[in-house]
């Protein structure tokens, strides 16, 4: 997979460079090379997956980032079965449980409530986005009717417009939490609409049966990407980090710490933000530099507390938990069929990136505790992640886009520059945000260039 590449003096010469061997730049090479195009992957990190990456707690690999499939993420679905890749259910029976106030409470069903008063406020205000939903234009939001009003709030102030109830604002504040890294009041209401829209709904964005976090990926997620890495062996390159892409009518140039790579055409994968990461030569036109600017990555981490067995099956206890204050804020029965029980547990960085890794432990273990008694006080392995303080491209799992980037800017995400064609989820309109919608951007982003280049059978 790692092509030596010593110095500055060594110019290659390919059709596309690929900059980031995530799914989407992986799916863009394979498409490219299967058409006869030459190809190569420029990875900044040392592994491939992007915010695909493995970690093993008790001997049990666990998925430190993207985890769950649904049965309609077709275009992953069938990459993990053409690769070898098996899907496992995700663990949902019996009863979930709900902190919230100070108390602890059980509940069924997707979305949960404490009271009929608190089901009741919850309804009214999904209703309500619903309603909002339906006519955002998921492959450009930014023309969607309504868009600028829906783009000059945050998600926290319609939540307030709406009166919601203390109760529907905690449980806004978790999914904000986990699916964009941000507090509702740091994230544009137009950004969140169209991300719900483009993941099939609230319902789909939260469900297990039938939803997104239906299946897990057996092997974990990033073995797609290590067995497609392997396919296209040295056309894959780690360690790798771009540091300058120009062009001029003639070409590409693509300068690395060690290397410079002569081509047609670029492929970057590299997230809004990260995209300013790179030098362009000539500039990014000024909607791409405000793109940059205003859809940073949101933050993220993640624990995995293993225990000697799923001890809170016995007690009818799904493993699915939420909280409204605290370190955690979400956990999940991620347990072997035959093995240790193990719980997922996301974690807010704002109250735990900072301390080291044993007071991360105890403030996640005494959470545990509150939810599922003193059984989960003694584990016998934890491992945690903490994306925000990656060295190279560190975030959450998606952009958390402010009021007024989206109409300024959404526009940029897909528009090339020049010889540069974006991919990458986020640049996604169906499957926005999740694993599926890179690969259609990478499968996208290949047929755009290989027509560019002639080749024939490319898709008009």
């Amino acid at each position: 997979m790692q092509k030596e590449i010593k110095s500055n003096s060594d110019v290659m010469s390919v059709d596309v460079v690929i900059v980031g061997a995530g799914f989407a730049g992986l799916s863009a090479a394979e498409r490219l090379d299967s058409m006869g195009v030459s190809v190569l992957v420029l990875e900044g990190r040392d592994r491939v997956g992007g915010r695909s990456y493995s970690g093993e707690v008790a001997g049990v690999k666990v998925d430190f980032g993207a985890t769950w499939v649904s049965p309609r993420h077709t275009a992953i679905l069938d990459l993990a079965k053409r690769l070898g890749c098996s899907t496992t259910g995700q663990f949902h029976e019996g009863l979930n449980l709900l902190w919230m106030a100070g108390r602890r409470h059980t509940w069924t069903g997707t979305i949960p409530a404490v009271d009929s008063m608190d089901l009741e406020d919850l309804g009214r205000v999904q209703v309500a986005l619903d309603e909002l939903l339906a006519p955002i234009d998921i492959d450009a939001a930014w023309k969607s009717p309504n868009a600028e009003k829906l783009d000059s709030i945050s998600f926290g102030e319609w939540l307030d417009q709406q009166q919601a109830a203390a109760s529907t604002r905690a449980v806004m504040t978790m999914v904000s939490k986990v699916q964009w890294g941000c507090n509702p009041g740091e994230v544009s209401l137009l950004h969140v609409l169209r991300y719900i829209q483009a993941v099939g709904g609230l319902d789909h964005m939260l469900a297990v049966e039938g939803g997104s976090n239906q299946d897990r990926i057996t092997e974990t997620t990033q073995e797609i990407a290590n067995r497609l890495a392997a396919k296209l062996g040295d056309r894959v390159v780690l360690d790798s980090r771009v540091r300058q892409i120009s062009q001029d009518d003639d070409g590409v140039t693509v300068h690395t710490d060690s290397a410079v790579i002569s081509a047609k055409y670029v492929i970057s994968t590299a997230t809004p933000e990260h995209r300013s990461y790179i030098e362009f030569l000539p500039a990014l036109p000024e909607k791409t530099e405000g793109l940059t600017r205003t859809w940073p990555m949101g933050k993220l981490s993640k624990a995995f507390v293993a225990y000697d067995k799923p001890f809170w099956r016995a007690e009818g206890l799904s493993g699915e938990a939420l909280m409204d204050t605290g370190t955690a804020f979400i956990t999940f029965d991620v347990s072997p069929d035959d093995g240790p029980g193990v719980l997922m547990v996301f974690c807010a960085p704002r109250v735990y990136d900072g301390f080291d890794l044993e007071t991360r432990r105890s403030r996640v273990v005494q959470q545990l505790v509150d939810l599922y008694g003193a059984q989960a006080s003694t584990p016998i392995d934890y491992v945690d992640h903490c994306w925000g303080t990656e060295p190279f491209a560190p975030g959450g799992p998606h952009p958390a886009a402010g009021p007024y980037a989206v109409t300024s800017y959404g526009s940029a995400l897909t528009e090339p520059h020049g010889r540069v064609h974006w991919a990458g989820t986020e640049t996604a309109g169906e499957w926005a945000g999740t694993m599926n919608g890179a690969v259609l951007t990478g499968l996208r982003t290949a047929e755009e260039v290989a027509q560019r280049l002639g080749v024939e059978g490319a898709s008009e």
